[in-house]
C-alpha cells in the first residue's frame, strides 16, 4: 500500500506524509512561509490535497520581514486557488503584558488564532508542519526543563483553546530536516528564510545549533533517531498508565475523582491520574509542580484547595477532588 505523497510517474521523490492523513478532508494548514510549512504545503499538494486554507499569523516580531511573510503566504495561497487567513498578533506587547517569554507568547498567540480560524470555517483539523529534528528538540527541552520526562511530539494532539476544541495534527513527524531541504532543493521551490531561526537566543534555538551537534560529535552518530526512539518508548508507558488508569476507575458518576481509591495508589499512578483529570478538565499549561500541587490534596492535614493555571482551582470536599 502506497503511503500519502507517493505520486506515480515522477522521478522526484515526494515527502512521505503520515498514512493516517486523508487528501480528502479539509484541513486549516498553520503556514509561516518558511521552509518546513511550504513544503508541506506542497507535499499535500502533490498527493491530491486540495480543501485546504492556509492560515498565516504575523507575528510582528521582523518589522517588514513579517510583512514580506504574510504577502508570500498570500501570493502562494492565490497561486494555488487556495482560501487563506492572514492575521496580525503584537506578540511582544503580549509577552510584557503576561510577563512571558516571547516564544510561550508567540504559541499563545497563535493557539488564538487557530480558534478563530476554526470557528469561522467549522474546521477544527490544524496541520503543522513539524518534523522529526523539531520532535528531538521537544524530547531533549522537556527532560531538561524535568516536568515532562521524554515527551516529545505526535501525530495527532488535541487542545482546547477559547472552549473551541482543536486537532493538531503533524504530518511530517517522521520526516527528516535534510529531507526537507532537498525535497525544496529538487524542485525549486521558493520559500522565506527566517534568519532568526539560528539567532542563539532562545533555549530551542541553540539546542539546534549547538547541543544537538555537540552531542552528535561526542556519540560519532547522528542522535536524533534514538532521542526519537526514546520518546516513542515513553509515550508507550505513557499510553499503558493511562489505559490502568482507566481500569481503577477513580472517577464518580459526577465528574469527581473518588479520594479513597487515589490514596491507595502508588505515587506514579496517582501523579498520572492527577494529570489525565486535569488535562480532560481543560487545565492549561500542565507541568509536574502542579501535578505536586494537587497531590498535596491526599493529606487529610494539607490544603483543601490548590490554584491551577487558567484561574482555576482544584479542590477537596468529602472525599472527592474536583476541578472548579
Amino acid at each position: 500500500m502506497r503511503r500519502i505523497g507517493t505520486i506515480l510517474g515522477t522521478e522526484k521523490m515526494p515527502l512521505s506524509l503520515d498514512p493516517r492523513l486523508s487528501p480528502r478532508r479539509r484541513y486549516l494548514l498553520g503556514i509561516s512561509g518558511g521552509r518546513d510549512s511550504v513544503a508541506l504545503l506542497h507535499c499535500l499538494l502533490e498527493a491530491g490535497a486540495r480543501n485546504l486554507v492556509l492560515c498565516h499569523l504575523n507575528h510582528q516580531l521582523r518589522g517588514l520581514f513579517s510583512s514580506h511573510d504574510a504577502a508570500f503566504v498570500r501570493e502562494l495561497a492565490e497561486a494555488h486557488d487556495l482560501p487563506f487567513e492572514i492575521a496580525r498578533a503584537n506578540v511582544q506587547r503580549r509577552s510584557e503584558e503576561e510577563n512571558i517569554s516571547l516564544e510561550v507568547a508567540a504559541r499563545r498567540a497563535r493557539h488564538d488564532f487557530f480558534s478563530d480560524c476554526a470557528r469561522s470555517h467549522r474546521c477544527p483539523r490544524i496541520l503543522l508542519a513539524h518534523h522529526a529534528d523539531d520532535n528531538a528538540e521537544t524530547i531533549l527541552l522537556n527532560l531538561l526543563r524535568g516536568s515532562s520526562g521524554l515527551r516529545g511530539m505526535q501525530f495527532e494532539s488535541e487542545l482546547t483553546v477559547n472552549r473551541k476544541k482543536l486537532k493538531l495534527l503533524r504530518p511530517l513527524l517522521d520526516v527528516r530536516r535534510s529531507a526537507i531541504d532537498a525535497y525544496l532543493t529538487e524542485r525549486h521551490i521558493p520559500f522565506r528564510d527566517d534568519e532568526t531561526n539560528r539567532e542563539p537566543f532562545t533555549p530551542r534555538n541553540r539546542l539546534r545549533a549547538e547541543v544537538l551537534p555537540l552531542l552528535g560529535e561526542i556519540m560519532d552518530r547522528d542522535v536524533v533517531p534514538a532521542m526519537v526512539r526514546a520518546g516513542h518508548a515513553s509515550r508507550e508507558d505513557h499510553v499503558a498508565l493511562g489505559h490502568l488508569v482507566d481500569v481503577l476507575d477513580l472517577v464518580d458518576p459526577q465528574g469527581r475523582l473518588f479520594l479513597p481509591k487515589l490514596r491507595g495508589l502508588p505515587e506514579a499512578l496517582q501523579q498520572h491520574a492527577f494529570f489525565i483529570y486535569l488535562r480532560d478538565a481543560g487545565v492549561p499549561d500542565l507541568s509536574r509542580g502542579v501535578i505536586d500541587r494537587c497531590r498535596t490534596l491526599l493529606d487529610p492535614d494539607g490544603p483543601a484547595r490548590v490554584n491551577l493555571p487558567g484561574e482555576l482551582h482544584c479542590r477537596r470536599r468529602a472525599n472527592r477532588i474536583f476541578v472548579e
